[in-house]
């Protein structure tokens, strides 16, 4: 049974920490980005972070705090890459497909749980948790957004036809992704999942006068 918070707050209250906090935070993240919000239970965090119940609290204050924290760690950490490349000076085609390929590589890491913490996190939870969900739909945003204007970057660089309807080809790579995410998670290969981003580019806009950008 989970300790009350008064109970384990009072018993901790006026102690020195005496965990690295960093390590104990990246330890909980690996295990909500492998597990997911419902699926990991106190029990199962503190046993992974290897702290008291009392030290979790002092530190952390709550499961729900305790999650969004990691997911900021998250996206500072393993999705630090994805604005990264966003942002070289490369043409907007190579840019879409080197996000690809490396997403294939970053999804099917062995020494980090496959997939990507925010890609599908919290897209089934209970009424309880919708403040979580609209947290990680916001998150999801961000990203789509990103992308956007990515492209209507190359539309005014000459990259993509002025015609080009950014907001749906971003929402279609991001969906790309994503199914990446839930492929990599049933156990795809990278191989497989760069097939995937290859013909995904297939539906790049041709320039005009080009009948293809394949």
């Amino acid at each position: 049974m989970t300790p009350k918070k008064n109970d384990v707050e009072r018993r901790g209250r006026g102690r020195p920490q005496s965990f690295d906090r960093t390590q104990a935070l990246y330890a909980a993240m690996r295990l909500f980005w492998d597990r997911g919000y419902e699926g990991t239970s106190f029990d199962d965090l503190i046993a992974a972070m290897g702290i008291s119940p009392s030290s979790f609290y002092n530190a952390f204050k709550s499961k729900e705090a305790l999650y969004q924290e990691a997911i900021e760690a998250y996206a500072k950490a393993s999705g630090a890459w994805f604005y990264d490349i966003l942002g070289e000076p490369a043409d907007t085609r190579t840019t879409l497909e080197r996000l690809l390929t490396f997403a294939a590589a970053e999804f099917t890491r062995d020494d980090l749980p496959a997939g990507c913490m925010i890609a599908v996190a919290a897209t089934q939870c209970s009424p309880s948790q919708a403040r979580l969900r609209e947290l990680m739909a916001t998150q999801r945003t961000q990203y789509e957004t990103a992308m956007a204007n990515r492209l209507r970057l190359g539309v005014n660089l000459g990259d993509l036809p002025a015609a080009t309807d950014i907001d749906a080809l971003a929402a279609f790579y991001m969906s790309l992704i994503r199914g990446m995410v839930v492929q990599a998670r049933d156990g795809a290969t990278r191989e497989r999942l760069l097939e995937i981003a290859r013909i995904g580019m297939q539906a790049w806009p041709a320039k005009e006068g080009h009948p293809s950008a394949a």
